[in-house]
């Protein structure tokens, strides 16, 4: 048995819990990690101990209530190292969306008594409020990287982390570019691997779920959108402000097209 075994939480933040699946999806490997580390916080496995002192914390979620901005930095300091994993904990999710119109508006239109919703104007990344070590992006993150991550830190290396464009991993399986030959506005030229190139390899144009690639260039992008897709400057913004509109690349793309301070 190993004894004194390094620590891990998983903690969750405004999310739909997906990219926590990234771990209860590895089945025998998330039983070897078991064994390897003591998992002290990790709710949906059934431990609760959100103020434990660990050496690797998994954050999934963004930044969205007041509660939730105290919450993260308690977890830094109780954190040696510190992982966001998907895009709601690296560039705000889906639910960032709300930075671009009044957040009160919508909660008036939904909730019956708006004055009980304790929320933020913006939905942000973790990395607006404290240091993060790294970050795994993706929408759900992958189940490989992941543990690829743990494993690294476990033999006291860096994880490594790709961030070759989803082109890249079509031209590795051999499939036929959708952009070329069925006129679909695809994000994969701007849009690092993670997936496998999933959406590409059934016919349908990537959606940008695992943020920019390295170096990316959404202008040129931009334009071939418009010039051979026929998409509009408001359709074009909406491609880069969509799952990850809060990472840098996409943020500033899309809100140049609109307009938008």
């Amino acid at each position: 048995m190993v004894q004194n075994k390094p620590r891990l939480a998983v903690h969750k933040f405004t999310s739909c819990d997906g990219c926590q699946l990234a771990f209860l999806n590895a089945g025998e490997d998330l039983l070897v990690l078991s064994q390897l580390m003591d998992i002290v916080h990790f709710a949906e496995l059934g431990k609760v101990e959100p103020d434990a002192k660990v050496d690797i914390a998994f954050v999934e979620g963004s930044i969205s209530t007041p509660e939730e901005k105290e919450k993260i930095i308690k977890i830094r300091e109780n954190s040696q190292y510190i992982i966001t994993i998907g895009a709601c904990a690296t560039a705000g999710g889906i639910q960032a969306l709300r930075n671009y119109a009044n957040h009160k508006e919508w909660v008036a239109a939904i909730y019956a008594s708006p004055e009980h919703i304790k929320t933020l104007d913006t939905s942000t990344a973790i990395a607006h409020h404290i240091r993060v070590d790294w970050e795994l992006w993706g929408c759900p993150v992958n189940t490989r990287q992941v543990m690829d991550a743990v494993r690294s830190l476990l033999f006291n290396a860096s994880p490594r982390i790709k961030r070759d464009s989803v082109c890249i991993e079509c031209k590795r399986k051999g499939n036929v570019c959708v952009m070329t030959t069925k006129n679909l506005a695809c994000m994969g030229p701007v849009t690092q691997t993670g997936c496998g190139a999933l959406c590409p390899s059934v016919g349908r144009g990537c959606y940008g779920c695992f943020g920019p690639s390295e170096n990316p260039n959404p202008g040129s992008l931009a334009k071939w959108f418009e010039e051979y897709n026929g998409l509009s400057k408001d359709q074009i913004a909406d491609q880069f402000l969509h799952i990850n509109s809060q990472a840098p690349a996409f943020n500033r793309a899309g809100k140049r097209l609109k307009d938008i301070e």
